[in-house]
């Protein structure tokens, strides 16, 4: 998996953590005994009974997908990147404010 991709998809499981939403990475696959989906040792029928009757936004990103990320056009600035943010201003925002 190319970098940047990998780098953007702990970006936003990073986002899902700052949130306290529901956030889990493991290996996805079907539990040998029942066939029901697991991610790591979690069942996700009792990762997801916690959600219940609730409204929610599901994203599901692969860390193996080989995809190169798309070039972007910064809305601010107009520079052209690759990645989860501009370069250019992440500079700007680091030495104005610091962080």
């Amino acid at each position: 998996m190319p970098a940047a991709r990998k780098a953007a998809v702990r970006e936003l499981a990073m986002r899902g953590y700052e949130l306290e939403a529901g956030v889990m990475e493991g290996q996805l696959h079907r539990s040998t005994e029942d066939g029901r989906w697991m991610v790591g040792d979690t069942l996700l029928n009792t990762w997801l009974e916690r959600f219940s009757d609730q409204q929610v936004c599901l994203i599901l990103a692969s860390l193996e997908d080989d995809r190169p990320l798309p070039t972007r056009v910064c809305r601010t600035c107009g520079t052209e990147y690759t990645g989860t943010e501009c370069p250019r201003c992440r500079e700007a925002r680091i030495r104005l404010r610091g962080g």
